[in-house]
Parts: C-alpha cells; structure tokens; sequence
C-alpha cells in the first residue's frame, strides 16, 4: 500500500470506513456563508494567464 500526502497512514484509498468518516466531519461543518463560497468560486474561475509567445 503507498502512502498518501494528508491521510492518515495504513487507510487505503477505497476504505469505505474511512470515507464514511470523511462525510461525517463533511456533514457537521456549518455551510459556507455567501462571501465564503465567492472567495473559492473566484479561485477556480479564474481566466487563464496567456503563455509568453516563443521568441
């Protein structure tokens, strides 16, 4: 099993108790307020920078 970056180790990927462990937390975290969900729309929404042309 390889480990993986920000879960805990020896969990394998499709470890469904650990899934249901992530939707628990998921779920009793209070929602997003407005302001919140326009901060990470804007980080994802993002134009793309134009790529320097080839000298």
């Amino acid at each position: 099993m390889t480990a993986v970056p920000g879960r805990p180790p020896g969990v394998d990927h499709g470890d469904a108790a650990y899934w249901a462990r992530i939707h628990r937390i998921v779920a009793s975290a209070p929602p997003l307020s407005d302001r919140q969900k326009a901060v990470i729309r804007a980080a994802f929404y993002q134009p793309a920078a134009p790529k320097e042309k080839a000298a």
